[in-house]
């Protein structure tokens, strides 16, 4: 079921006019103040939760009146890819005078819809790489200014930041055919519960290899833990599997770096036997031996747009959209 467009924040005026109360004896009632009949709290309280009715922090006197928190949601603290956004929202929001609390996942999607329930209970505004339809509705519901990064099945009325891998993936498996590889093998994130869903990296190296005349097909598709250990298990796949590969493309980094790590070990030469690309362009790709050919996102960036939609939102803009196109660096894996 689509999602409506973001709802007004109910406001405490609201809860006062439905109650037939002043805004001070809600007040007093949400904040647990003793000068307020119970009865009347108990009321105020029922009218104030069949509302949806969320106090700000500053209401509950948790903080002065000019600070705004902006809630950070990530996957994973230990992923690298990560810390560059983080860098860019902690930078931007700084320049707003704001501050940033970080809540992660552990990539586990079961969580997410308790880290939303935190979430909207203790910010004001929120940025969030979430995938569960139910903690993103809770989220937007709010009606905090919220957007929501890297999710290809996004809502259409909450705004967002995407990273055009279509564009990306086009680049980087018409680098490896121009190369002469003809068997590609794709690493893909197996904890992705849309993995192979459209407009996944799945379905769009599919789609770009296609576009290429490779007859590529599910076969192509090998599942990965997202991390080192993952790309190395699943290159175990790869080789044991008789595809074939002359070349891996990786759903991202880390998992390319395992898997040619594991290549090597096993005698395979890179990039003569088998070359090597990932996404997303982390540090590390530069540091490896051979170094990764990999498609660069501006994960800084990323994350400075993001926070500019949310003050855009504060200001009464409606939802929007910041794209990131990923750029093909070609290093010696390749």
């Amino acid at each position: 079921m689509p999602m409506s467009a973001r709802p007004r924040r109910i406001t405490i005026e609201d809860v006062a006019r439905s109650a037939g109360v002043s805004r001070q004896t809600v007040s007093r009632a949400v904040n647990d103040k003793p000068e307020i009949d119970p009865a009347t709290r108990q009321r105020v309280l029922r009218v104030a939760q069949s509302m949806g009715y969320r106090p700000s922090r500053f209401a509950r006197g948790m903080v002065g009146p000019r600070l705004t928190t902006l809630g950070l949601v990530i996957a994973d603290v230990l992923n690298p890819f990560f810390p560059e956004v983080v860098s860019g929202v902690l930078a931007a929001a700084d320049e707003r005078g704001w501050q940033v609390a970080i809540y992660s996942t552990g990539s586990a999607l079961e969580r997410e819809t308790a880290v939303a329930r935190t979430v909207v209970d203790h910010v004001d505004a929120c940025v969030a790489f979430l995938l569960d339809p139910g903690a993103i509705e809770r989220i937007h519901r709010s009606g905090m200014p919220f957007v929501l990064l890297d999710n290809e099945h996004r809502p259409p009325s909450v705004s967002g930041g995407r990273i055009d891998f279509a564009t990306g993936m086009r680049h980087a498996v018409g680098h490896l055919v121009e190369r002469g590889h003809r068997r590609i093998a794709m690493l893909d994130d197996r904890g992705r519960p849309d993995a192979g869903g459209h407009g996944t990296r799945h379905s769009l190296f599919l789609g770009a290899a296609a576009e290429h005349g490779l007859p590529a097909d599910e076969s192509w598709v090998f599942p990965a833990a997202n991390a080192l250990d993952g790309g190395a298990a699943a290159m175990d796949d790869v080789l044991a599997s008789g595809f074939g590969a002359t070349a891996v493309l990786a759903y991202n980094d880390l998992i390319a770096i395992g898997a040619m790590r594991r290549a090597r070990d096993r005698g395979v030469r890179v990039p003569e036997d088998c070359a090597f690309v990932g996404c997303d362009g982390l540090t590390l790709s530069r540091l490896v031996d051979p170094p990764l050919t990999t498609l660069t996102v501006d994960k800084e960036l990323l994350g400075r747009a993001a926070v500019r939609q949310v003050a855009a939102q504060m200001t009464g803009a409606g939802t929007g959209e910041t794209v990131i196109v990923p750029r093909l660096v070609v290093r010696a894996s390749s």
